[in-house]
């Protein structure tokens, strides 16, 4: 199961990468906590992507599929990946192709967790936070259902906030998800339904 996982903000594509984890042990890689964990290593594209972070600039592409291609050749990774946040461009998307094809190891689908902009920014304009431990919980929660503790909204979960990612996301993202329809890798699940109907059709789709 070699997949890049496809979805924007809110729409649960981590909640559903999070239960292919728990049920198959795939490992699930993130770019931002693959970019964080190569800083702290101090491996050589770890020193190059910190002076890039450092400065406040982009990590380049190469860099970027540099730290992929490393992390894909780790034993974990033998019996399959769950690519997250890369890639985020259609040129990226054909850098990683390159890659994974040297390895042998090509991608088996890019599954796009499809929510309704609307619905999107309805859940996540109420969504709340505890202060105190981190649970997430809604705007009907007038304190934390775990510790009683204080319950605010981020800033980013605001409407106007909410709209601009939304915004980036689909600007940046389109063309990649025609790119992977183009290459008939694209499986779009319904994610506007309760998590475990959404799961089903994960795995289903995917031939789990």
């Amino acid at each position: 199961m070699n997949i890049v996982l496809l979805g924007a903000p809110g729409a649960g594509k981590g909640t559903q990468a999070a239960k292919l984890v728990e049920e198959f042990g795939t490992p699930h890689i993130s770019t931002g906590d693959m970019l964080r964990a190569a800083v702290k290593a101090g491996t050589p594209l770890g020193k190059k992507a910190k002076s890039y972070m450092d400065a406040g600039d982009l990590v380049p592409d190469e860099v970027i599929i540099g730290l992929v291609t490393e992390r894909l050749q780790e034993p974990d990774t033998a019996r399959g990946f769950i690519l997250d946040g890369f890639p985020r461009t259609s040129a990226q998307a054909v850098a990683l192709d390159a890659e994974l094809g040297k390895l042998e190891r090509p991608l088996d689908a890019a599954l796009l967790v499809d929510v309704d902009f609307e619905v999107i920014i309805g859940r996540l304009t109420s969504r709340r936070m505890c202060r105190d431990c981190g649970h997430i919980g809604s705007a009907a929660d007038a304190v934390c259902p775990k510790c009683s503790g204080e319950m605010y909204q981020r800033d980013d979960d605001n409407e106007t906030t909410v709209r601009n990612r939304l915004d980036v996301y689909e600007k940046s993202t389109a063309p990649l998800i025609d790119y992977y329809r183009g290459c008939d890798l694209l499986v779009s699940i319904d994610g506007d339904r309760d998590v475990d109907v959404v799961y089903a059709d994960v795995k289903k789709a995917l031939g789990l």
